[in-house]
């Protein structure tokens, strides 16, 4: 009766108080990351419950779906610790508890890890098909009062989800954890040292000037994704939120919750606060940022040093907010390009991860495998563009924010020929600054060389269906595609796919992000082509939009604007293209990313051929090779897919060419969601890579996985293996490691 009453007392109190400064008891968190994080975190957890925060527990689950691609309106957002503070907030916003405080072995979570235990997976190849799998498998979110039916219907189905259940001692660890109320700890508290870095970084961020005011402004709607922490202390393993809050520098921080970061704080004065990451950092989702005595003498140079006045601060109404070149235009171009510059990968990844983790919409986009570089922020035509710019700004001009579901037409066809006409009118622009002896010289001084040391001037994007990776350096096989990407393509990519972004959006509003991030795919691309001779030119744009439309290729170079200006490349073989990413794999800071090259050359024989074969393989694989000496490898091996174009939003299987998929090998890990693990021993490599290569049928890649591969019906490895891969991964990348995501590991 005594324990009951308690239990019944903190559950009335964790309904009337904030959760957010708890944790789960360490020997707890130890087997929710290992066995639920892995599935459950970040928005596409499935049934929305959150598990890589003890609040995400706390607030329960949902039966509303977040990625739906086709709700008429704009869902309500329910991003945890923004949009609701406690239990009882929760539950008006329809979240349903998988707690039970005042029986807890009642309790919906307790009940599905039992429903495993009495049923665990069934042995064999393969997973029943009564399982169903992939991220857009209907869900099946009971409540508890509805468990019974559910357990009686789908008895396979307890937790963890299609994977091998608890082992003894760690389901005995949960279960008394919840027996005894599912009670948190104090969350991790920052070290002197932090608290006074806080402490600076929110001075700097709140100066009181004008200039210092709009620098903070650009600034947090950049930086709002990433998870920030100071890397000239010793690490604590804290990662903080740049926040905007109705509180100062020493209160608690009282945020401000807005759809997207350049919304109105509707707050006559707000401030910018450092707030503890309360969530597990999954691979999917993180993004660190460091902050150091360097960065902050970086930007106050960049922006604070330089003598220019702001004379009035933008409004937040949605015709200047969503557009930077009119809100920003204040401060200097230069510095604005440097900041994103400084670290691109961490730019170009926010579209990739950014604030949604799982960005099918930005990604259904682009080419599986592609190499990026920038403009030189420093060049002659770099400085004479923030002119132009500031002129074709309405002609630059991104969707706005749409309440309603119906994409005008003639809408979307505005949008299209503003983007002709900027092409159009940086063609001419181009033209002027080249003409003539003293103009600028369309050669390598263009590009940026990272100032001779900053490895984020070359990068490589791989797309894993609706998954990506962008890691440092020219990785892989050269690849079909490449980008050039300048200030005002980067500036419009943050704007469109980051900051813009609202993942409880309706369809027109994903509809009308993926139309328009063709435009600057294309631009990028075309951007690219400007380095190659006249001649190669257009053959090489009509061989990447194969079967696409002449208005399509238009958008990318046009024949009325045929780049007269030939580049003063000096180009010494019959493939330009060939010698150019050759040319700058040489010359980029890190360009040839040594941190991936495998340094088994039994895999290179993978990445000389291409075909048929290779669609066979899923997107993401890693490969644990097990040494004679005991000594472990771990290699990722990557399926890029073949296009005839990525110009079309449908039918995406309809212009597939199987015969020109190619494999990546890489050391270590690339990719947050593995399709399969695969174990080996070092004398049966060659065997291994031969078995790829001879594939010609789906039964022979269930071969390949029988004699290889670790299935999810594989009680004895398949756990050991997964926690051996993410120990690894954070033993060797401590800063950018994340758990990986298992809810895409195939069941073939």
């Amino acid at each position: 009766m005594i324990r009951r009453f308690t239990l019944t007392l903190v559950a009335l109190l964790l309904s009337f108080c904030a959760v957010a400064d708890s944790d789960y008891p360490p020997q707890v968190k130890s087997v929710v990351e290992q066995r639920c994080m892995v599935c459950h975190g970040c928005y596409d957890a499935p049934c929305q419950l959150k598990m890589d925060a003890w609040a995400g527990v706390q607030r329960g689950a949902s039966k509303e779906i977040v990625y739906d691609g086709t709700r008429i309106t704009d869902a309500v957002p329910t991003r945890l610790f923004e949009d609701a503070q406690t239990v009882e907030q929760w539950r008006q916003k329809g979240f349903y508890p998988v707690l039970n405080e005042e029986t807890p072995d009642q309790g919906l979570l307790a009940r599905m890890l039992a429903l495993k235990q009495q049923h665990p997976l069934p042995s064999g190849k393969q997973l029943p098909a009564t399982i169903t799998l992939g991220m857009d498998r209907k869900q099946q979110c009971t409540k508890p009062e509805d468990f019974n039916t559910f357990a009686d219907q789908y008895p396979l189905w307890g937790m963890p989800y299609g994977l091998p259940g608890l082992n003894e001692e760690e389901h005995t660890t949960v279960t008394q954890w919840l027996n005894d109320g599912a009670l948190g700890v104090p969350m991790m508290s920052p070290s002197a040292a932090e608290l006074d870095a806080v402490q600076r970084w929110e001075t700097f961020f709140n100066g009181e000037s004008l200039k210092q005011r709009l620098t903070a402004r650009y600034m947090y709607e950049h930086l709002f994704i990433g998870d920030l922490y100071f890397s000239d202390l010793e690490s604590t393993g804290l990662y903080y939120n740049l926040v905007r809050s109705r509180t100062p520098t020493g209160q608690p921080i009282d945020i401000i919750a807005t759809r997207r970061p350049y919304n109105s704080p509707g707050e006559a004065r707000f401030y910018y606060r450092l707030q503890p990451l309360r969530s597990v950092a999954l691979a999917k989702r993180h993004m660190p940022y460091a902050l150091n005595a360097q960065r902050m003498q970086r930007w106050q140079s960049l922006f604070l040093d330089p003598n220019y006045e702001v004379t009035t601060l933008p409004p937040y109404g949605i015709d200047v907010a969503v557009n930077p070149f009119i809100a920003y235009r204040e401060l200097p171009q230069s510095a604005r390009y440097k900041f994103m510059l400084d670290e691109a990968q961490f730019t170009i990844m926010g579209y990739i991860k950014g604030p949604v983790c799982r960005g099918q919409v930005a990604l259904n986009v682009i080419e599986d495998h592609f190499w990026i570089v920038f403009l030189d922020p420093d060049s002659k035509n770099s400085l004479l563009m923030a002119d132009f710019l500031a002129s074709e700004s309405n002609n630059m001009r991104l969707p706005k924010d749409r309440q309603g579901a119906v994409i005008s037409l003639l809408e979307w066809h505005d949008y299209s020929k503003e983007q002709l006409k900027f092409l159009q009118a940086k063609t001419e622009f181009i033209a002027s600054v080249t003409a003539g002896t003293e103009g600028t010289k369309i050669d390598l001084d263009l590009i940026w060389d990272g100032d001779g040391d900053n490895d984020n001037a070359a990068l490589t994007v791989f797309r894993h269906i609706n998954s990506a990776s962008v890691v440092k350096g020219f990785v892989g096989q050269q690849p079909k595609t490449a980008w050039v990407i300048n200030y005002s393509l980067l500036e419009r990519i943050h704007y469109l796919l980051v900051a813009d972004f609202d993942v409880f959006g309706n369809v027109a509003h994903q509809l009308e992000t993926r139309l328009y991030m063709d435009f600057l795919r294309m631009e990028g691309e075309q951007n690219f082509l400007f380095f190659l001779p006249e001649k190669d030119r257009m053959p090489l744009r009509n061989f990447w939009y194969r079967g696409a439309t002449e208005d399509t290729k238009n958008q990318v170079m046009t024949e009325s604007v045929a780049y007269s200006q030939q580049t003063d490349i000096q180009y010494h073989t019959d493939n330009a293209k060939q010698e150019l990413l050759s040319i700058l794999q040489q010359r980029q800071p890190g360009g040839e990313a040594a941190r991936y090259q495998p340094a088994d050359p039994r895999f290179a024989k993978l990445q000389t051929l291409q075909g048929k074969p290779f669609s066979l393989m899923p997107e993401v694989a890693f490969v644990e090779v097990l040494g004679e000496d005991n000594g472990v490898s771990v290699f990722t091996i990557l399926h890029n897919d073949s296009y005839s174009n990525n110009a079309q939003i449908f039918e995406e299987q309809k212009r597939r060419i199987p015969e020109e998929d190619y494999l990546t090998v890489v050391k270590g890990f690339i990719g947050a969601y593995p399709n399969v693990f695969f174990q080996l021993r070092d004398q049966n490599v060659e065997n291994f890579v031969r078995a790829i290569i001879s594939m010609r049928s789906e039964t022979d890649y269930a071969n390949l996985v029988t004699v290889y591969g670790v299935r999810r019906t594989n009680v004895p490895l398949f756990w050991p293996l997964s926690d051996r891969l993410n120990a690894q991964y954070k033993a060797n990348q401590p800063i950018e490691a994340g758990l990986f995501d298992l809810n895409r590991y195939e069941n073939r």
